[in-house]
């Protein structure tokens, strides 16, 4: 027998359980199905776990400082896999919280993965119990993307999913690719005394960031002891008992790179395959779902949103996608998203936040620019933290004072994104933010410090 629903989403991530959790607050029948864990990768393998390790390495960091700080030990030991232990019970009461949500909102949760039959009915795998929803939200999220001259193995040549829970490190590693993940687990693992080499195809670390902040990012990277290499390519590799040799393409000539591990990071491909996308002419060139403002597909009634629609693989966009798609089919008016203007946020130290336009992309855009900055070494609390590698950069409309870009890099600067989101979202200016007083000492201070700089009136530069 099958049963019905206002709504199935197909799939629990950050986008699927926030989209579920929303219809059963506006009192929709709903059902969500996941063949894994509820969390998604962002809960189980990606952002939840990646960050407690991150915080042991910060923490491992300042042990390596000891002597700054006036301390000293003797027989100083890190174990590596109590902080693995430490990251999966993080995701464990993570994936209880998000259990617990659903069924506070009366949400069914059913385990197993769903394929699209048309006219509403969705059958689940591996039983084949049907039901049927008049709307569908397709939330399947993406997988690691691996190149031909590196085959994943799952021991010598690995992803994100397997370095997560990689209880003994390497001696070595080679990093393929410089993007957020790629940079996380470098500092990650240098924290902790692994050889690493970072190899990037782009001329520079995090290249969709602004020149400026990749700069900064390269050169503390390298003080911290990790060889970079950018417009690198790989070309093939070698496997022995003892690691991999990873041949590189630079400027023309072939080098070989050695590590005992090799980690893939170099983008997601959508998990858009097997899901009957077909069976209803769902367009989606190249694996990736097309929508609309709303989410909406070329078919009425189904929806997608997060990674599998290729608009901005991040935790939060799928969870604002979701809701937007639930309040779309409820009836209410929806804000459309502006996919430029969404915080982006990677937690190496020193961490990198931005959002909106880099100074490149919006002299290209035609817009007349003017640029505030503040140099972190010019931050009391950042000098009391013991932390002052950095910047903050605001790319600024030079006729009306509107924020086009805000790019930083810093101790915890990914903690300020959220007030120059709101700054952007109000409409206001960079005189606005520099009226505001923000408390002393704090981080805070050096927006407030770039803002008064873009108008020529910064007081600590």
């Amino acid at each position: 027998m099958e049963t019905n629903y206002d709504l199935a989403v197909i799939g629990a991530g950050p986008g699927g359980y926030v989209a579920a959790i929303r219809a059963g607050q506006l009192g929709m029948k709903t059902a969500i199905i996941e063949q894994e864990a509820l969390g998604g990768v962002c809960l189980n393998w990606g952002c939840i776990p990646s960050k407690a390790l991150l915080k042991n390495a910060e923490i491992l960091s300042y042990f390596h400082r000891a002597e700054e700080f006036g301390l000293s030990f003797d027989n100083f030991h890190a174990d590596y896999s109590v902080a693995i232990d430490r990251s999966r019970k993080a995701v464990e009461r993570n994936t209880r919280g998000v259990a617990y949500l659903l069924r506070k909102n009366k949400v069914d949760h059913i385990q197993g993965s769903g394929t699209v039959r048309g006219n509403g009915v969705i059958e689940i795998a591996p039983d084949g119990r049907r039901i049927t929803a008049s709307n569908t939200i397709i939330a399947t999220g993406a997988r690691p993307r691996s190149i031909p001259p590196l085959p994943v193995d799952g021991e010598k040549v690995i992803t994100s999913r397997e370095s997560i829970v990689l209880n003994e490190l390497p001696s070595s590693i080679v990093i393929v690719g410089g993007g957020a993940i790629g940079v996380e687990f470098a500092y990650l693992y240098n924290a902790y005394g692994v050889a690493v080499t970072v190899v990037e195809l782009l001329p520079r670390l995090v290249p969709n960031e602004d020149e400026e902040i990749s700069r900064v990012l390269e050169r503390s990277l390298s003080r911290q002891g990790i060889k970079v290499m950018t417009g690198a390519s790989v070309t093939g590799l070698d496997a022995g008992p003892e690691g991999v040799a990873v041949k590189v393409n630079k400027d023309g000539v072939e080098q070989v790179v050695n590590g005992q591990k090799v980690l893939v990071a170099v983008g997601v491909q959508p998990n858009s395959d097997n899901l009957g996308l077909e069976n209803l002419g769902i367009a989606a060139p190249r694996g990736y779902i097309q929508i609309n403002e709303t989410m909406s597909t070329n078919v009425p009634g189904v929806y997608a949103i997060g990674d599998v629609t290729g608009k901005l693989a991040l935790a939060h966009v799928a969870s604002a996608q979701g809701v937007t798609a639930v309040e779309h089919i409820a009836g209410m008016v929806t804000q459309p998203l502006d996919y430029v203007s969404m915080p982006r946020a990677t937690y190496c130290q020193p961490q990198v936040a931005s959002f909106g336009l880099t100074e490149a992309q919006a002299r290209e855009q035609g817009h007349e620019v003017k640029v505030g900055k503040f140099n972190v070494q010019a931050s009391g609390k950042a000098l009391a933290m013991g932390e002052t590698e950095g910047l903050v950069k605001l790319v600024v409309d030079a006729r009306y004072g509107e924020l086009l870009g805000g790019h930083l890099i810093g101790p915890e600067v990914t903690e300020l994104l959220g007030e120059l989101s709101m700054i952007k979202m109000l409409e206001g200016t960079t005189l606005e933010l520099g009226w505001v007083v923000h408390a002393h000492p704090t981080l805070s201070e050096m927006l407030k410090e770039a803002a008064l700089d873009a108008e020529g009136r910064a007081i600590h530069k």
